[in-house]
């Protein structure tokens, strides 16, 4: 028998605890979570970015305060992780950095897959797990990557329905039948269209994306789309069909004069590529071979003016290989032009995404109303009996008129109505393809009158781009809750593929002034940053040589001219996401589009004095001139925006290092700013030469444009007029944003929520007291005694005036950024009558921050959740001659929350990581 020392057993059992020591120390941490690429997609197909970012959170735990370092690695096979890396391993780097982590390893090509995951190391320098294995493949990242041909119909006519003398294109239906002799391994499908198309193969619908592919810059760039088809091939007989119709490219459009040629037909381009089970590729593009034909149940479809669909001439199984088109048309081939880029779409595709149901049904001259409660964008889903040959019609309207008829001038032109035409008694179920509405209110007739209606004829189907909620606001006041929902659904109605203006009348454009003063609103209650970083990209294609942004991006005017405070969107959106995402590189990405900008402000200016056309201060209410574009002088607005426009280029070029166009762009801002306090301002801190309005006022303290020595007496000139206006806000799209902030920093947060809590005319609870779910384009578009605006256009779904939602979050329930992207973050609620409480959460990108106050007998108790990686100053109202309590007991020391300082009014905290409870006595 082999016996060993009592010394070789202790050495062995040294060596064994060791190992169980040194795992632990180095693998005890639990790995990072929510892994993300670029701006914020989680193991995506077909993804654009071969210069991508990585991203990831720290877990919520104790021992996990910060981030002291991090390693990446990534390959080509998930069975090379993580240690045989054959694309990048960054090593330990020595950071706390946990977003926007810039991939520097080998070069990625189209279709290529890529596994990465990623550990990192606590603030004590314990190391995590590696976290689970996350993916990406690669989308055809270049023109050349594509084999197809554009192919379609010549589908182009005279307006077959008479509304608009515009060329009217009927869908059209292709296929390509294929076989293959041998079993499917992987299946990818690239495809995209000018127009918008519906997929199928083998009987299948490839995915429940509507509207496809988006909205682009057609003339620059066309998105393609990337579907895993595996499963839907087979061995043998196959066949792909594609419905296809003129959507945004070739449809009606307001004004219709697009920089990209919209009479030409709607085309598909299709690539099935396809590997088999040893290892062998065979590929199906679309080409001369595809057939198709335009007489089939779908007659009509446009987005602003709906569908016709004739189940007569339904094609049972034409998408399958069953299905017999020696009757069909060869279809015409073109080429790829080469100037028009195809890139795979980068942010998410539009979807139905939430189902209402009717709260109540009436009848009304024959017709079926249903009312959802809801002013929503998308498209109705109906079952209904009907009766052979009878047409169903389905008209829609966002409310009705005081006789119960539907309210539908501010529509326009648009017909918004769909049709549906029966081939046999029985229910029908239809739900429109490629159109969409905005409506709360949905009317039948034309079904069979011998049955009932009941609430499941209708079903709205809520579509827009496919996003997740990525806030809460809530408190104590219903109609705040109710602004607050407001603020919601109309960011979900005008976030379809692109932000709109409105999304029911003959419009539904990239407005960019709406956009602009909306983008931080709609960060805090969505996760949109992709959408925002992929229209910026539009932004960036559709600017014009000389510098000048169109007023609607994409244009659908192909104008050379442009507005101040719309242009503008080219500054102060890259800025504003900036602040609340913390990407630089979404700041390098738009940089030369800002300075451009600024040249085009310079270009429209007189010794810095703007002369730029502008939209001013649109919609202002009680206009003394009674324009559209209120009183504010458009020299004054663009000069302002100039200034502003050139301090946010500084402030960038300052991000990114660089040093010189920095200085430039400062010493632009204060050469402006100083010609606008000459022009607009005399000594005593008054508007000169021009109309005195809330909004002249509200410009030049909100963008830093006066001298110290004037800014007391310009404050208190923007108090006379509001109080000139009975504390009333006299403020258009331009300057309702400001006018809450501007307040606030005066100290007078009172007054703001006087402003807020108004219930007459104008103020947001205005339209909450006339029945408005969703915010309206003018402060008086309907009212219960006087009946609906009598302009045209009086959209019941805009979202510009839902910015004062900034203010709502930041201020009332009080989650800030005060550095970029979150890293440290200011808590500070400015609780007021008639509140008695406020809640708010955010998912940052470092995660998940909350504040949540109450006042109660004489307290204020405060409960916030400040996520790992950051840092937050903690601002809580009270009287410091009393004592403030942390987590039940006496505030005295703590080791993650520091007391600054004190005043009459508030404790200021410096607050790591956690979960605290405060209350102090209340003043």
């Amino acid at each position: 028998m082999f016996k060993k020392s009592n010394f070789n057993y202790l050495a062995y059992a040294f060596v064994f605890l060791s190992v169980i020591m040194s795992c632990n120390s180095n693998d005890s941490l639990e790995n990072a979570q929510d892994l993300m690429v670029s701006e914020g997609f989680e193991n995506p197909l077909g993804f654009y970015d071969a210069n991508p970012t990585f991203s990831w959170k720290l877990p919520v735990s104790e021992n996990i305060k910060s981030q002291s370092a991090y390693q990446i690695v990534a390959a080509s096979s998930p069975d090379l992780l993580p240690d045989n890396a054959d694309l990048w391993n960054s090593k330990k780097q020595q950071s706390s950095q946990s977003t926007w982590v810039k991939y520097e390893g080998a070069a990625l090509q189209s279709r290529q897959k890529v596994y990465w995951q990623v550990k990192y190391w606590n603030q004590d320098g314990e190391a995590s797990k590696w976290s689970e294995i996350n993916h990406f493949e690669m989308g055809l990242l270049n023109n050349s990557d594509w084999k197809a041909k554009w192919v379609g119909l010549d589908t182009a006519k005279d307006s077959i329905r008479g509304r608009e003398k515009v060329l009217i294109h009927k869908p059209q239906y292709l296929r390509k039948a294929f076989e293959l002799s041998k079993d499917v391994t992987s299946a990818r499908l690239y495809i995209t269209s000018k127009g918008v198309f519906d997929v199928s193969i083998n009987g299948e619908n490839v995915s429940d994306d509507v509207m496809s592919p988006g909205f682009t810059t057609y003339n620059k760039r066309i998105e393609t789309l990337t579907y895993d088809v595996t499963n839907l091939i087979e061995p043998g007989q196959n066949a792909i069909g594609v419905e296809l119709a003129s959507g945004w490219y070739s449809g009606r459009l307001l004004w219709g004069t697009t920089p990209w040629d919209n009479t030409i037909s709607p085309k598909v381009l299709a690539q099935l590529e396809i590997t088999m089970n040893d290892g062998s590729k065979e590929i199906i593009v679309s080409d001369a071979s595809w057939k198709g034909m335009s007489n089939g149940p779908l007659q009509f479809a446009e987005i602003y003016d709906g569908e016709i669909y004739n189940a007569n001439l339904e094609m049972p199984h034409w998408t399958t290989n069953n299905f017999d088109d020696k009757d069909w048309t060869n279809v015409e081939v073109a080429n790829l032009d080469d100037k028009v880029k195809l890139e795979p779409k980068r942010h998410t595709t539009t979807k139905g995404k939430i189902e209402l149901k009717p709260q109540e049904i009436t009848k009304k001259d024959g017709a079926i109303i249903f009312d959802l409660k809801q002013n929503m964008v998308g498209v109705p889903f109906v079952k209904v009996p009907m009766k052979k040959g009878d047409t169903l019609q389905i008209r829609f309207a966002e409310m009705l008129s005081p006789d119960g008829t539907f309210y539908t001038k501010n529509y326009r032109s648009a017909h918004s109505t769909d049709y549906y035409i029966a081939a046999e008694d029985g229910d029908i179920a239809y739900q429109p393809k490629f159109t969409f509405h905005g409506f709360r209110f949905v009317e039948l007739s034309g079904f069979d009158t011998s049955k009932t209606p009941t609430e499941d004829w209708v079903t709205g189907i809520v579509q827009y781009s496919d996003f997740d909620d990525n806030g809460t606001f809530k408190s104590s006041h219903e109609k705040l809750n109710q602004l607050q929902s407001n603020i919601v659904w109309g960011l979900r109605g005008n976030f379809l593929d692109i932000p709109t203006d409105c999304p029911q009348r003959n419009e539904r454009l990239g407005w960019t002034g709406d956009a602009q003063v909306f983008g931080p609103t709609s960060m805090f209650n969505a996760d949109v940053y992709k959408f925002w970083a992929s229209w910026l990209q539009s932004v960036r294609e559709a600017q014009l040589e000389d510098g000048a942004i169109p007023w609607t991006v994409p244009d659908s005017r192909g104008n050379k001219i442009a507005s101040s405070g719309w242009g503008d969107v080219g500054t102060i959106i890259p800025w504003k996401i900036f602040m609340r995402t913390g990407d630089v590189g979404f700041l390098e990405d738009n940089f030369e589009m800002m300075k451009n900008w600024v040249g085009y402000h310079q270009k429209k200016s007189n010794k810095h004095i703007s002369n730029m056309m502008s939209f001013s201060d649109w919609l202002q209410p009680f206009p003394e001139s009674g324009d559209n574009k209120g009183d504010t002088s458009r020299n004054l607005i663009g000069t302002a925006f100039f200034a502003h426009s050139a301090k946010l280029t500084a402030h960038t070029a300052k991000v990114l290092g660089k040093t010189e166009e920095h200085a430039k762009y400062e010493a632009l801002y204060k050469t402006v700013a100083k010609a606008f306090d000459n022009e607009f301002f005399d000594d005593e801190g008054k508007v000169k030469g021009v109309a005195e309005t809330q909004t002249s006022y509200l410009l030049a303290l909100a963008f830093d444009l006066l001298p110290e020595s004037k800014i007391k007496n310009a404050q208190a000139n923007l108090l006379r007029k509001l109080k000139d206006a009975d504390y009333h806000l006299r403020t258009g799209f331009l300057g309702t944003p400001l006018l809450s902030r501007v307040l606030d920093d005066m100290g007078e947060v009172d007054m703001v929520y006087k402003l807020l809590f108004n219930e007459t005319y104008p103020s947001w609870f205005y339209s909450i007291n006339q029945g408005a779910t969703t915010i309206w384009e003018r402060w008086n578009s309907y009212s219960k005694t006087e009946g609906y605006n009598p302009m045209s256009m009086n959209s019941l779904n805009h979202y510009a005036y839902g910015a004062i939602g900034e203010w709502m979050y930041e201020r009332i329930a009080g989650i800030a950024p005060l550095e970029a992207g979150y890293k440290t973050i200011l808590i500070a609620p400015q609780a007021r009558q008639p509140l008695s409480s406020a809640s708010a959460s955010l998912n940052t990108p470092h995660g998940k921050v909350s504040s949540a106050w109450e006042v109660k007998e004489g307290k204020f108790y405060l409960e916030t959740v400040i996520p790992p990686n950051t840092t937050a100053k903690v601002i809580i109202p009270g009287n410091t001659a009393n004592e403030l309590q942390l987590n039940s007991e006496v505030f005295k020391s703590h080791n993650q929350v520091e007391l600054v300082k004190t005043n009459d009014t508030s404790f200021l905290l410096l607050v790591q990581p956690g979960t605290y409870k405060f209350v102090s006595t209340f003043k």
